[in-house]
This record gives C-alpha cells, sequence and structure tokens, in this order.
C-alpha cells in the first residue's frame, strides 16, 4: 500500500524542495526553516535559514528518506551575510554544482555556487557571488542538449522590484493593477558552471490571447521558478506569492515565451507556495511544502509529495492538497 501523499522528513523541518534524480537516487535539497525568534514580517525577515541539508530516497511512495546532513552553512561562505534560502544542484560532467540564494554583508540576495564530487557532498563555496546576480529562488534546469539555465527572481523580499534591465533602480518599483507584471529571469551558465554565459532574460508569461500577463492577474509571476520538459515542451512553473496559488505556463524554447495553462496547486497551509517536478521511475511528481505539522505556526514548514500527471493534451491534473 502506497503512503501518498506524505511528508518526506517529519523529523526537522525542511521547505522549498528541489527535487533531482542523480544515479537513479532521488535527491532532495530544502531550505531548512527554525524558529530563530524573529518577527513575521511581508518581506520574509522570519525565514532566518542558516544552512542547507541534502535527503535522499529511492522509493517516493514508500521508502525510508535519509538526511545526509549539513551540505553548507552561512558560516562557510566569506560574501554571505545572512538568509539562505532556496537552492537547487545540477551535474555536469560528473561534478555537482548547488546553486543557492542567500545575502551578502549589505543584504543584498545574491546568487552563489559550491561544487561537490557527488550529489551527498560536501559542497565546496566559491567565495564570491555569481557576477551579474540577484534574488532568489534558483532552478538549475539541465536540458536535453546538456545545457544548464538557472531561473531565478522572487518578489518582496525577494527584491526582484529592485532591479529593470539587470540593473538596480535608485528606487524599487513593484507594478500594479494593469502594468506588466514583474517576470522571472532565466541565463545560461557558462562551462564552468561558475558563472552566467549571458545576461539574464525575462521569462514572459502570456494570457490565451498573446498578451503579458498584468501585476493584478492573480496568475501572475511572484517566486518559485521550476522548470520541467515533457514530450518536447518546456513547462514553467511558478507560486504566485500573495496569490499563494502553484501556475505553469508552457512554450517551445527554455527562454519562452510562455502561455499561461492553468493553476497545479490550490493554496496550501502557510506563509509561502515553493515547489518542484520531477519523474522517478516511470511517476512524475510534485514536491512542495506546507504549514500543518508545526501546529500553527505558520511559517515554519515541511516538505510533502504528490504523484503528478499530465493530460493527453498537454496540459497537467490539477493536484489535490490533502
Amino acid at each position: 500500500m502506497n503512503k501518498l501523499p506524505r511528508y518526506l522528513f517529519p523529523e526537522d523541518y525542511m521547505a522549498d524542495p528541489s527535487a533531482n534524480v542523480f544515479n537513479g537516487r532521488l535527491y532532495i535539497y530544502p531550505s531548512h526553516d527554525w524558529d530563530s525568534g524573529a518577527t513575521e514580517d511581508d518581506n520574509g525577515g522570519h525565514f532566518e535559514m542558516k544552512d542547507y541539508h541534502v535527503l535522499s530516497l529511492d522509493d517516493v511512495e514508500n521508502g525510508e528518506v535519509t538526511d545526509h546532513g549539513q551540505i553548507l552553512c552561512v558560516d562557510d561562505v566569506d560574501w554571505v551575510g545572512r538568509q539562505m534560502w532556496d537552492n537547487d544542484v545540477a551535474e555536469r560532467d560528473g561534478k555537482y554544482y548547488l546553486i543557492y540564494s542567500a545575502k551578502d554583508k549589505c543584504d543584498i540576495f545574491r546568487l552563489g555556487v559550491a561544487v561537490a564530487d557527488s550529489p551527498e557532498g560536501p559542497f565546496r563555496p566559491q567565495q564570491d557571488p555569481i557576477r551579474g546576480s540577484y534574488s532568489i529562488d534558483p532552478c538549475a534546469f539541465k536540458d536535453d542538449d546538456g545545457e544548464i539555465y538557472v531561473y531565478f527572481g522572487g518578489l518582496w523580499g525577494g527584491q526582484l522590484q529592485r532591479y529593470r534591465d539587470n540593473k538596480a533602480l535608485e528606487s524599487a518599483h513593484l507594478p500594479a493593477g494593469d502594468e506588466d507584471a514583474l517576470p522571472s529571469r532565466v541565463a545560461k551558465m557558462d562551462d564552468s558552471m561558475l558563472q552566467f554565459a549571458e545576461e539574464p532574460k525575462p521569462i514572459v508569461i502570456l494570457d490565451a490571447d498573446g498578451n503579458p500577463l498584468k501585476a493584478g492577474n492573480p496568475h501572475r509571476f511572484f517566486e518559485a521558478s521550476w522548470m520541467h520538459k515533457y514530450n518536447g515542451r518546456y513547462y514553467f512553473s511558478y507560486s504566485t506569492g500573495d496569490s499563494h496559488l502553484l501556475c505553469y505556463a508552457t512554450g517551445d524554447s527554455p527562454y519562452g515565451p510562455f502561455t499561461f495553462r492553468g493553476v497545479l496547486l490550490d493554496p496550501v497551509v502557510g506563509w509561502t507556495t515553493h515547489h518542484s517536478i520531477v519523474e522517478y521511475k516511470g511517476q512524475w511528481y510534485l514536491f512542495y511544502h506546507d504549514c500543518v505539522p508545526s501546529d500553527g505556526v505558520t511559517w515554519l514548514r515541511s516538505v510533502k509529495v504528490q504523484r503528478l500527471y499530465h493530460n493527453s493534451d498537454g496540459t497537467i491534473m490539477k493536484v489535490v492538497n490533502e
């Protein structure tokens, strides 16, 4: 008998699960919640995560989850000041690259890279962030041709509203109403996997009429970019932030544009919604988090998994949180 949906690691509070398959085993790279006592606020100041662990298992539905321990912490990286938020890992030529978001000593979010010889680590951090990086929530997507793209960006506490055309603004601008919504960003990684190979590009999400989604649309991008590929199509999924949905859009290129297709998951219990999608042993899964196990402490989150199904028309069957 299967045990889905299930919480994968009830022994500790983990969130923002990035799931990947390496060497026939499923690895999950979450952020790590802890009760720091910080006051809750709209910019995520209470998310004072200070390290990363890696979890793995070989049977999503019934298998035991292994915690391989801490793979990186704030004190390991010279440029990091605080708040290690979301991360993801990609493999190239037998090396594993942890790409993560953290605030520098000036409280500006950047993306960093740490390198390991195995998916379990240990990860050796670069002592400077990726040049030209900003904001949060990296997703490292490896395409069929071996190229690796990093999708990133998040509003409010994620600071995306402080930038336009990859340049810092004198004053942050958060679009509203009929203004075009702020888009996620994507940049191909160079051969070293330590730097961007290009200037980050916007990920534009279009409505059914071919128009960019507006800032007032409850389905517009907010944070938590994820990319997967199915039947040759690119599926960009994301969180809408303050409307607390997981949505997805499809396109024919890793750069888009992407056309909005629907809602993946309705709001869960808790302050944020963040996810990943991966195929393992012939079954697709949605990994996400909610705050049910923390007994009402709304920002202590736990990793959860459910099956995910693609319909014959290329849409995705909506997942019901149970």
